[in-house]
C-alpha cells in the first residue's frame, strides 16, 4: 500500500545546469526514509541544459514544467498545489542540504504540536563549497531551509505572485501575523553565495522593496529584512 510522505521538498528552478544536481543529490541522501518525502521539482521554462540534468533524476523526483517564465512564487505555489505531504519545505535549486536536514526538521514538527514552522541554522558557502561562515537563521532569515505545517501556508494564501524577488519576506510578514517559527540551532541548510544569486540584481530588489513597504508598510518591512 502507498502511503502519502510525511515532507514534500519544493525546488524552484531556473537555468541552474550547473547546481541543480548537486542540490537534489543532497535531497536524494537523507536519513529519514525515502518513502516519507518527496522531491518535486519545478522547471521554470529553464533555457540552458537544466532539463537535461533533471532528466538523469526523473525517477526519484516529481517533475513539473512550466509552458514559460512564471517567477519563482508561482512557481513555487505550482509546487505546493500538487505536494501530498503534510509539511513543506523549500530548497534552492544552487544550494544542498546536510543528510540530516529532513528528519531533524519533521521530527522537530512530529514532536512539538505547539511549533508552526521550523527552520535551521545554515552555512554560507561559496563555489567550491567553502564555509564562509555559520548563520543564525533568526538573525538572517532566508526563504529556504524552514518547514512548515502545509494548512498554515495554505491558510495565509501561498505565496503573492506579484513579487519576483522579496516574496520570501512577503510570506513571513504576512505568516507572523497569526503563525510561529521557531528555531533549531542545528546547521542543516547551505546557502550557495555566488554571482548569479537573484539578490544581486540590484535594481530589481530595489522595486520588489518598494512593493513591500506599499504592501506592509515601512517598519513591518523593515523589521522582517531576509539575506
Amino acid at each position: 500500500m502507498n502511503r502519502e510522505p510525511l515532507v514534500s521538498v519544493i525546488v524552484a528552478v531556473y537555468n541552474q545546469e550547473r547546481f541543480i544536481g548537486r542540490c537534489l543529490r543532497s535531497l536524494l541522501h537523507q536519513t529519514l526514509s525515502s518513502e516519507k518525502y518527496e522531491i518535486i521539482v519545478i522547471d521554470d521554462a529553464s533555457t540552458d541544459r537544466t532539463s537535461y540534468a533533471l532528466e538523469l533524476f526523473h525517477d526519484a523526483i516529481r517533475p513539473v514544467a512550466n509552458a514559460r517564465n512564471l517567477g519563482l512564487a508561482a512557481s513555487v505555489n505550482r509546487g505546493i498545489d500538487v505536494a501530498r505531504g503534510s509539511y513543506i519545505v523549500r530548497v534552492d535549486s544552487d544550494d544542498y542540504v546536510n543528510a540530516n536536514f529532513l528528519h531533524m526538521l519533521s521530527i522537530f514538527l512530529e514532536m512539538n504540536g505547539y511549533v508552526d514552522a521550523v527552520a535551521c541554522d545554515y552555512l554560507l558557502v561559496d563555489d567550491g563549497e567553502n564555509v564562509i561562515e555559520r548563520v543564525d537563521c533568526s538573525e538572517r532569515p532566508i526563504a529556504c531551509g524552514i518547514m512548515f505545517r502545509k494548512e498554515q501556508l495554505i491558510d495565509i494564501g501561498l505565496y503573492d505572485e506579484s513579487f519576483r524577488c522579496h516574496e520570501d519576506r512577503d510570506l513571513r510578514i504576512r505568516f507572523d501575523k497569526k503563525y510561529r517559527v521557531y528555531r533549531l540551532e542545528l546547521p542543516l541548510y547551505r546557502y550557495r553565495r555566488h554571482d548569479s544569486n537573484i539578490t544581486n540584481n540590484a535594481e530589481a530588489m530595489r522595486q520588489h522593496e518598494a512593493n513591500l513597504i506599499r504592501k506592509h508598510g515601512l517598519d513591518l518591512a523593515a523589521s522582517n529584512g531576509m539575506s
